[in-house]
């Protein structure tokens, strides 16, 4: 089934990459509306009330479906575009790939990117002057505890939620590929994750967020190398 869609988002929101992972995955084509979210543009929050991205705008311009908020979108795809199944076939499979979206849409996102995301990239947006030295140094620790943990599900899975690729792998990734976008990920610390990652990193799909730049905000230098 062919359809038109429009995908509104912000490159640097993981929520947004979450969606343009399944999007890439999936190969559905879709054209693309990058959106300051932070200057709450009208137009925004006329589609998405809460004046988030993502937002995917499906059918015609004049009369679209519209679809707010990563998880949604995520479960709208999975459901019309089952092929290939982002959420395992296997039922206690599908429950820990939920499991662990939950994990870092909540947890990794409130620990690690409400500190090192919120220093580096929302107060150079919004001129709120230079990072906290503190807030940093909080939050890179706790992202230490979180690649340890992601290095203990690796021990046993070919994949995080399991022997498939799935969305836990890309809420992971799109959180994690952030990050590393500013160069705060310590790779060097933790092969198996780096080895996870660099297998994410050359699919397809991946491809167009290590292309990403915003004016102001540079990447690190090791951001876009598929071998680090």
């Amino acid at each position: 089934m062919s359809l038109d869609l429009t995908l509104h988002h912000f490159p640097l929101d993981p929520a947004s990459r979450q969606v343009r992972l399944a999007l890439g995955e999936k190969r559905l084509a879709f054209a693309e509306e990058q959106v300051r979210y932070w200057e709450r543009p009208a137009s925004l929050v006329k589609m998405n009330p809460s004046g988030l991205t993502p937002v995917l705008c499906v059918g015609t311009s004049r009369d679209p479906l519209v679809l707010c908020e990563g998880r949604a979108i995520l479960d709208y795809l999975e459901e019309t575009h089952p092929e290939p199944p982002l959420l395992g076939r296997d039922p206690a499979e599908r429950a820990e790939a939920r499991r662990l979206m939950q994990w870092f849409d909540r947890k990794f996102d409130y620990e690690v990117g409400g500190f090192i995301l919120h220093e580096k990239m929302e107060k150079r947006l919004l001129g709120l002057g230079a990072p906290d030295l503190a807030s940093l140094r909080q939050g890179r620790e706790a992202l230490r505890g979180h690649m340890l943990y992601i290095d203990s599900l690796l021990a046993d899975r070919d994949w995080l939620a399991g022997s498939r690729l799935s969305l836990a792998d890309f809420a992971a990734a799109a959180h994690l590929s952030v990050i590393d976008y500013f160069g705060d990920v310590p790779w060097a610390d933790f092969q198996a994750v780096k080895t996870w990652y660099m297998k994410l990193k050359s699919r397809p799909a991946f491809r167009p967020l290590l292309a990403d730049r915003w004016p102001g905000l540079a990447p690190a230098p090791h951001y876009d190398d598929l071998d680090f």
